[in-house]
Formats: structure tokens, sequence, C-alpha cells
């Protein structure tokens, strides 16, 4: 993932709490909890206000009316991408499915 790693070396990256929180989530010891944890807090995190998360709200009741049932953080990390127009950098097959009906950028 070059643009990835570009993007981490220019301090371009931005971590959403709870993208934090999912990733030490997976973490199988402690000691790569706290590597993690280590290289997470060199990462800036945006401060979210309320507009965001009534953004988020929207966006959720507009997937859903496209028939796309999309869980809360899945669509802060979404909207997080798209109030900070930016890529998203993600495996996860569900925002491939939320880019058909939004204007995600994402790179996998």
């Amino acid at each position: 993932m070059p643009r990835l790693e570009e993007a981490l070396q220019e301090g371009r990256a931005r971590l959403s709490p709870v993208v934090a929180a999912e990733l030490l989530s997976g973490a199988r010891a402690g000691s790569e909890q706290k590597k993690l944890r280590a290289f997470l807090l060199d990462l800036e995190t945006p401060a979210f206000g309320i507009g965001h998360w009534f953004e988020v709200g929207v966006l959720r009741q507009k997937l859903a009316k496209k028939g796309l049932q999309v869980s809360t953080p899945d669509a802060h990390v979404a909207q997080a991408a798209l109030d900070g127009g930016g890529l998203l950098y993600s495996f996860d097959q569900i925002f491939k499915k939320m880019a058909a009906w939004i204007p995600l950028k994402i790179v996998d």
C-alpha cells in the first residue's frame, strides 16, 4: 500500500477513534497491542462535533433507503472520509458497497 505509506510518512493520515478501537480489539498479544497503541498515538485524530454525527445518521438513512444496512461505526468512518475529502483505506467490502451510492473514494 504505497499510497498509505506515503500518507503516513507525510503526516496526512487521519485516525478515527472508532477505527483505533477496532484495530486494538484485533491485537492478539499485549506486546502487539502496546506497539499498535504507540503507532496510533502518532496519528492525528480529528474532533467530530455533533454536526458530523447528524450526517452519520443521515448517511445511514440514505443508504438504508437504497437497501444497504450500514452500522453506525461504518457510517461514521465513511462520513469522516467524506468530511475530510480524503481517501479511505480499507479491505472491508461494506465501503465498496457504500461507494456505489455515495462519493466515497476507497483504496484497498
